[in-house]
């Protein structure tokens, strides 16, 4: 029970309106722990913070939510974890506006895990939604946990490469942990809270609002080591992920794209600020160090090193592979995301692979 209360106060304290992040962590500053906050007089909380807000503490909050979201905390699959706790993610500690409070639905270790943050445009082009899966993939399978907003568009399909291998995925919300927005995105959303984790700073209940998403984008960049932008307009919102990565001194990184089309000027304005420009995952994987996160290098596969002959040097479909090595699509897939990790096959527009330098010659 002792736990219960003392949540119950952080719960209570995030609760109180108009106090905000930064006038809590002023008061936990001041007085310590949550309990130690409430227990201080009207006249000692009116030092630190406004007297209504100090008002608002004594009286406003309401009891019944936080009884409710103590409750939900202890239901299977779901957590609530403070600033508090040990397990709270150092990379986000030490952002300058950390959440105080964060709601989780699924795999809690994937917080420990090194984070990439992959975002783009919400009206994605097929390709570059092609582009994010297939990294996501990739960069899953090499370790990376797929951080993401779970907005249409580029952030669904990076979800859903982070879920199709090892490393996963984090959605975080601009709404409540028990509210899965866009609709559009409700079975995904599913999915994640149950294969991956779902995480938000909101309290249950909260519905989505226009300012709640810059806040949500701090959080993704703050739980990454790097953020990459798949494809994005000059206005994308992606945009703001990126700057925040780069305020909080994460890399940044961009995919580029053709000079005519508007969903690539926000990626090709990124780079000329200093973004790495990104081609492969091995670009990506050499920049941050994280070559050796996945698992060791299998013992060469015959038959995958004789994908590479069936490739040729051309730019070639899985469906085309599939015809001359006599494999299922699957086994080329996957022979095709191992060979993409180890620099010898990139994938290009159009669906398409094509063998690079690395790969050798006949």
């Amino acid at each position: 029970m002792r736990r219960d209360a003392e949540l119950a106060a952080w719960i209570r304290l995030s609760l109180v309106p108009g106090l905000g992040g930064h006038g809590l962590r002023k008061l936990l500053a001041e007085f310590g722990l949550p309990q130690q906050v409430l227990d201080a007089g009207r006249g000692a909380l009116a030092g630190v913070v406004s007297a209504e807000i100090a008002a608002r503490m004594l009286s406003d909050v309401d009891s019944a939510a936080v009884d409710a979201t103590v409750e939900w905390a202890a239901a299977e699959g779901n957590a609530v974890i403070t600033l508090a706790d040990g397990d709270y993610p150092q990379a986000l500690l030490e952002t300058p506006d950390p959440p105080a409070l964060l709601y989780l639905r699924g795999r809690r270790a994937l917080l420990a895990r090194p984070g990439l943050a992959v975002v783009g445009s919400r009206n994605a082009t097929p390709q570059g939604i092609s582009n994010a899966e297939q990294f996501a993939r990739a960069f899953s399978a090499a370790g990376l946990t797929i951080i993401s907003g779970l907005a249409l568009g580029i952030d669904a399909a990076a979800h859903r490469g982070g879920l199709d291998a090892a490393g996963s995925t984090i959605a975080v919300l601009g709404t409540g942990a028990d509210i899965l927005y866009p609709h559009r995105n409700r079975e995904l959303g599913e999915r994640i809270a149950r294969e991956g984790l779902i995480v938000s700073e909101f309290a249950l209940g909260t519905p989505p609002h226009g300012s709640n998403f810059p806040r949500r984008n701090r959080v993704i960049s703050g739980l990454a080591r790097g953020c990459l932008v798949v494809e994005a307009a000059l206005a994308s919102g992606s945009l703001i992920t990126a700057r925040l990565a780069a305020d909080q001194g994460r890399e940044v990184f961009a995919i580029p794209g053709s000079i005519h089309s508007p969903h690539a000027k926000g990626c090709h304005a990124l780079i000329k600020q200093g973004a790495k420009l990104v081609e492969n995952v091995q670009d990506l994987l050499q920049e941050l160090g994280m070559q050796g996160l996945g698992a060791p290098p299998a013992a060469e596969d015959p038959t995958r090193t004789g994908l590479l002959a069936h490739l040729g040097y051309d730019p070639c479909d899985i469906d085309t592979l599939c015809a001359r090595s006599g494999l299922t699509a699957d086994a080329v897939s996957a022979m095709l995301l191992q060979l993409e990790l180890e620099g010898k096959v990139a994938s290009v527009p159009g669906g398409l692979y094509q063998r690079t330098f690395q790969g050798g010659s006949d």
